[in-house]
């Protein structure tokens, strides 16, 4: 009894030590190099795994960084330049700035100015019911309203307004990881910059129909028009498919295009209200002379000189005058 229970306990330990033996030397003949430096940087990414930088994860990104000489066009939208700069400042390379960005709903059309045409009885996904139909009103190109865009969004910055049916983009919480713009399965969702105060000017339309059929569709669908491009300064403005699309590269804010929309598809988000200008004068009030005072014509009264008769004198002419009526009478 003893022996055996000593075989059975030298068995145990000699394949033991032979599957030890034989682990090692694998270990050492397929062990793969990890650079120290990628748990580092690792470390300092936000660790959101959003695949907003282009990569799987935040430990494939921090992997691609440190392999890459120029990492001048990577970046994390989740962390931003402040994250960058530190991440560049460990590895002793150089990385550009970029302006943020946030994600922007391109579709207005609301239930109040997009009547629905149909109902659709199944599954609420977007992404089903693009391949099933079209959607519920007669807008081929507008958003769905089945919230796929909110449902991946991982930092709560999206909901669904229940009266418009239309996703709705917090922008504090935005941090442009792009999840929502893959989700959309009518690609109504685009990155554009920030800029100072979160100013923005942009199409929200993306109907690409005829004016008549986008404007029956929708009541601030763009009709193609051509009203914004022929009005913008810089040439921000660009026509395609009877569709505008304003360039937020070379967009300065200016809004001269936003009151010439006809169907108010061109959107504004937080500026300050115009200031409404006077009417102008007719001419300049320096210039205009005051009009003249008619004046009323003065009553002149007219005095007579009465000449006093001196009787004396008449009483010298008298005689005169006898005389000439006596040779008159002779």
């Amino acid at each position: 009894m003893t022996v055996s229970v000593l075989y059975s306990i030298l068995l145990l330990v000699s394949l033991g030590s032979i599957a030890a033996v034989l682990l090692y030397i694998i270990s050492k003949k397929f062990y793969v190099y990890e650079d120290p430096l990628i748990p580092v940087v690792e470390d300092i990414l936000p660790a959101a795994n959003c695949a907003g930088c282009g990569s799987p994860g935040c430990k494939a990104f921090a992997e691609k960084l440190v392999a890459s000489e120029d990492i001048s066009d990577l970046f994390c939208p989740v962390g931003g330049n402040d994250v960058m700069k530190e991440v560049a400042k460990i590895l002793g390379k150089d990385v550009v700035e970029k302006d943020p960005t946030v994600a922007v709903v391109l579709c207005q059309g609301g239930c109040d100015v997009r009547p629905k045409t149909t109902e659709y009885q199944g599954p609420k996904s977007c992404a089903i019911s693009s391949l099933v139909y079209g959607g519920e009103t007669d807008c081929q190109y507008g958003c769905l309203g089945d919230g796929d865009c909110v449902n991946v969004c991982q930092f709560d910055a999206m909901y669904m307004d229940e009266k418009t049916g239309l996703p709705v983009i917090i922008t504090d919480k935005c941090t442009s990881c792009g999840i929502c713009v893959e989700a959309c399965p009518r690609d109504i969702i685009e990155m554009r910059p920030k800029n100072k105060r979160d100013l923005k000017i942009f199409v929200g339309c993306l109907n690409e129909d005829k004016g008549g059929i986008a404007k029956k569709a929708c009541e601030v669908a763009c009709i193609g028009c051509s009203k914004c491009e022929d009005i913008c300064p810089k040439d921000a403005i660009t026509m395609a498919n009877s569709l505008a699309y304003i360039d937020p590269v070379l967009c300065t804010l200016c809004r001269k295009c936003v009151p010439v929309c006809p169907t108010e598809s061109i959107i504004e988000t937080n500026f300050p209200p115009k200031k409404v200008k006077p009417p102008k004068k007719v001419a300049d009030a320096k210039k205009v002379k005051p009009p003249k005072k008619v004046v009323a014509p003065k009553k002149v009264t007219v005095v007579k000189k009465v000449e006093t008769v001196n009787p004396e004198k008449v009483a010298v002419a008298e005689p005169n005058v006898d005389v000439v009526k006596s040779k008159t009478d002779a």
